[in-house]
């Protein structure tokens, strides 16, 4: 994670190694509905190793002899990890392959294969069920224990994680001269690959502010509140006790705006403050409304379900959770500890 980004702390003095192979880092999307078994769409649920999302969606494409798209999928999953994840294929009058086809030794498996109505859309699933393995964890093993139990009782601020801003922030730095020049034609997947880094990099700043105020897991006058497990939101108009205590359970969020065009739930004030925060990025929030993006809302708190841990004979720390869709594992992570990426220790050995 970004170090300027505020945390809550105290992180642990210990450090580990992520990813030091794909199976470090585990993540299965579950999906929360169950596929009718009828219609033009074909549902693959797909087990990938050292392949991202664009290079699955690339070869079920040629198999199929279908456009990109019209395969749909809810969430992006990451190069180095394995991952499960489901796709929908429109086949309408066309014949179905031997989906068997794409499976690749230590690459790619078919899992499961079934009929539905509809497409798949972008953050449909319910979850992500995650299993990670820290590696050569070293240093204060009992601040380690107090930041896990500290993520399990009030969560982590809602970050977007690295992955969303490319390699040392690369997509953020085109996304930024792609605006600078005008906004040149760009094929969809990138458009909306640029338009997510910048919007998702004011969230985190306004994110960072709410930290460093001690605000990020409290409601304020005139915030936005979401609640836990759902994309309901209600604005905060009159802010009672028994309000602050529904947020302190962990069942309301505090909501911060995706950058976009339309009439603002937040007060007049709170918009204002945060207008005045973005300031030096007053050109970035102009083009995201310009560019025909909707204001929408992140929760501030991400509390992972099902959080456990165990630390591992072989000096490995394991922890398990589920995350909402749109969240990332890295954010609690860099609550914990310090860490550092294997698969680029391993990539800088075979330069």
């Amino acid at each position: 994670m970004n170090p300027e980004l505020g945390r809550v702390g105290p992180i642990a003095d210990a450090t580990a190694i992520i990813r030091s192979v794909p199976e470090d880092f585990r993540v299965s999307e579950q999906l929360g509905f169950v596929p009718d078994g009828q219609g033009e769409h074909v549902f693959l649920y797909i087990e990938k190793r050292g392949l991202n999302t664009a290079d699955l969606v690339q070869r079920v494409s040629s198999l199929a002899g279908i456009h990109p798209r019209d395969i749909g999928f809810s969430g992006l999953k990451d190069r180095n990890a394995v991952t499960r994840q489901w796709l929908s294929v429109r086949m309408a009058g066309k014949p179905e392959p031997d989906w068997q086809r794409l499976q690749v030794t230590d690459e790619v498996t078919v899992l499961e294969c079934q009929r539905h109505s509809r497409k798949l859309k972008r953050g449909v699933h319910r979850s992500n069920a995650f299993a990670l393995r820290l590696r050569d964890v070293q240093g204060d093993m009992e601040g380690v224990v107090s930041a896990l139990e500290r993520i399990r009782d009030r969560g982590v601020p809602n970050y977007f994680g690295e992955q969303r801003f490319g390699r040392d922030g690369g997509t953020l730095l085109q996304a930024q001269a792609w605006m600078l020049r005008g906004a040149r034609k760009l094929s969809h997947s990138k458009r909306g690959l640029f338009l997510s880094a910048l919007r998702s990099d004011l969230f985190n700043r306004l994110l960072a502010q709410r930290v460093q105020d001690g605000t990020w897991e409290r409601l304020q006058q005139g915030d936005v509140c979401q609640l836990q497990g759902s994309r309901s939101l209600f604005p905060c108009t009159e802010l009672d006790a028994a309000l602050q205590q529904r947020a302190a359970a962990g069942d309301v969020h505090p909501g911060l705006p995706l950058w976009g065009g339309g009439e603002s739930l937040q007060s007049p004030a709170l918009v204002a403050a945060q207008k005045a925060l973005l300031a030096p990025q007053a050109g970035v929030c102009e083009f995201l409304e310009q560019a025909g993006l909707s204001l929408a809302y992140r929760p501030a708190r991400l509390l992972p379900d099902d959080f456990s841990w165990r630390f591992c004979d072989d000096g490995s720390l394991l922890l398990t959770f589920h995350l909402p869709p749109g969240s990332y594992a890295t954010a609690l992570l860099a609550e914990i500890l310090n860490y550092r990426e294997g698969y680029r220790e391993r990539e800088g050995r075979s330069e």
